[in-house]
């Protein structure tokens, strides 16, 4: 036990008091999981009630730290968890749903955590563990007798799976699916039978690198400091944000990241050059990062929108690549050498290479406001005019398409949090996310919550709106009105009918939603560049004390740089073929 607590002071994983004090009361099966919840800062649970998980609310609308935030359905719910873990760093996500019908909705929103390294627990309410026995034709269930098939769809999508049957082994079973999600970043699966919800219990359970750090500097002396580090989304997902803001700082190696490692590294850092994403990147960019002598790669997931298509020139015989659980040096993979263990070591055998690194040059990574001879709004103009109303501490999310490649251009400020999901690619997805990451926010006294998001985004997941004003959340969103489809319009059928959709009233969509008296709200309409200007610089507005949607008017066939460039990757990747 000992063991396990300094692995975890160690990684900083948060589950703090693993063990449990000898002598210590007993307390529910229940209580137990939401003081494993609190220990990691959880504070908002996320579902919808069900009969098989209503026991188990009446503890956690009992519970005086974690919060029920009660969704408009479980998808939603999936959403909003996976937002709330991106922004509350050493914290997880956490999504109840009820056995059958709740958990099977809330499943795209957890293989979206999963395929894009987010620690979400979801825990479903099953039936007793007698019933699972005797097997009963019970209402959620296939009416075949498989009460296993839930499970074995959840495990699809989940690093680890306790499905507690006894509680003599359920509260060690508890433990070991936190410790998995932590240390995995990813969702796990737990199921929580109504009649062990009231049983009473106690706890256990976690996890070697001279050679392989000897090699790193090894290479890095053959490169003679010539380095660049290059940041992606498991350097944040798996809480090596800290270690990593040290190897930078003691070593002054230019720095850039990848598309899902954007805000890992101050933007406004002067060594900080800015986004690599393959042969989407920047010309200046793309030359610094290819032709450096040696890559420290951290995090790295190549997925093909973060890696510009897979088009990636750097060989693997100039890099060096570091992950949560493993490492590879050039062609050779070391196993059990995580970042979190070997970058405070690097941070130290690296550091007297800085003079030599301050030499290296570094592109300026800064938005520029083109000079454009109309009025309209353009995404070449609206991403750099809007850098410049974000504030330090803004949670900025983008939805899928125009808005995460637009805003992969522009620096955001110090201490800022950037929330997309560039891997999985739910559409929607932002608006739940929107609700947790602003809640999460709010717990960890991080600024203004601003949503990116385009009109036909919107229209899947708009419910949730009712649920943020509920919560009495006052978010930013953008709406970015180009009457439909733009990311597929540029993939395939750019005139089609099919990637139109049916315009709304967006301006009256926070009063039909949760605000019939026009108090909690407020919502406008820009159509050129002159009023949305005059919008940012108004400073109630930028105050962000009601909950505040804008209408922005941009043309059809407009789009980013770089989602015109990664299009047509993608579209030569997955040409279609008419036989003749």
């Amino acid at each position: 036990m000992s063991g396990l607590q300094s692995e975890v002071n160690r990684l900083k994983l948060e589950l703090k008091t693993f063990q449990v004090d000898a002598g210590a009361e007993e307390i529910y099966l229940g209580q137990y999981l939401l003081e494993r919840l609190k220990q990691l800062g959880v504070t908002t649970m996320f579902g919808v009630p069900g009969d098989f998980n209503l026991g188990f609310l009446d503890l956690v609308e009992d519970d005086t730290v974690i919060d029920w935030a009660g969704n408009c359905n479980e998808l939603n719910a999936a959403y909003a968890a996976d937002g709330y873990a991106r922004v509350k760093e050493h914290s997880i996500g956490v999504v109840l749903t009820t056995f059958g019908v709740g958990e099977l909705s809330a499943m795209n929103g957890i293989a979206g955590a999963f395929s894009e390294m987010v620690p979400v627990l979801h825990i479903a309410g099953v039936p007793s563990t007698k019933q699972q026995k005797s097997k009963p034709m019970l209402h959620h269930t296939l009416g075949d007798g498989r009460f296993n098939a839930y499970i074995k769809a959840a495990e699809q999508f989940a690093i680890a799976q306790a499905v507690l049957e006894n509680i003599g082994t359920a509260a060690s079973e508890i433990d070991r699916v936190l410790s998995e999600c932590i240390s995995h970043a990813r969702p796990v699966y737990l199921t929580l039978p109504t009649d062990l919800v009231y049983e009473k219990v106690s706890s256990d359970r976690l996890k070697t690198e001279a050679f392989v750090l000897d090699e790193i500097v090894k290479l890095v002396d053959q490169a003679k400091g010539d380095v660049i580090i290059l940041v992606d989304a498991c350097g944040i997902r798996h809480d090596a944000r800290v270690e990593t803001n040290e190897l930078i700082m003691a070593t002054g190696f230019p720095v850039y990241s990848a598309p899902m490692g954007k805000t890992a590294v101050s933007e406004s850092y002067e060594r900080y050059g800015g986004i690599y994403v393959g042969s989407i990147s920047h010309p200046e960019i793309k030359e610094k990062v290819e032709n450096a002598k040696l890559i420290l790669s951290i995090g790295s997931l190549k997925s093909d929108f973060n890696s510009g298509n897979f088009s990636y020139s750097i060989p693997t015989s100039r890099t060096v690549e570091l992950h949560s659980s493993w490492a590879k040096v050039q062609y050779a993979d070391f196993p059990t050498i995580g970042m979190k263990e070997i970058l405070p070591k690097l941070s130290q055998r690296l550091a007297h290479w800085k003079p030599t690194a301050l030499k290296l040059e570094v592109p300026k990574f800064e938005a520029i406001l083109p000079q454009e001879d109309h009025d309209i709004i353009s995404h070449a103009w609206f991403w750099p005019r809007v850098s410049q109303f974000f504030k330090p501490k803004d949670v900025i999310v983008a939805e899928t398409g125009t808005s995460s490649f637009g805003i992969l251009d522009v620096p955001l400020p110090d201490q800022s949090v950037f929330v997309t999901q560039i891997l999985w690619g739910s559409i929607g997805y932002t608006v739940g996310s929107t609700l947790g990451a602003a809640l999460a926010a709010r717990d960890i006294g991080l600024g203004r919550t601003i949503l990116f998001i385009g009109d036909g985004s919107l229209q899947l997941t708009v419910q949730e709106l009712s649920t943020i004003m509920r919560k009495d959340l006052k978010p930013i969103i953008f709406v970015l009105n180009n009457t439909g489809y733009t990311i597929e319009r540029y993939l395939h059928g750019k005139h089609r009918k099919y990637n139109d959709i049916v315009n709304w009233k967006w301006t009256s969509l926070l009063s039909v939603l949760g605000d019939a008296e026009g108090v909690k709200s407020k919502s406008y309409t820009v159509n050129n560049k002159n009023e949305l200007s005059a919008l940012l610089e108004n400073a109630e507005f930028a105050a962000a004390e009601k909950c505040q949607l804008v209408e922005v008017m941009m043309p059809m066939h407009d789009a980013p740089r770089a989602l015109q460039v990664q299009a047509e990757l993608s579209g030569k990747t997955n040409a279609y073929s008419v036989a003749t």
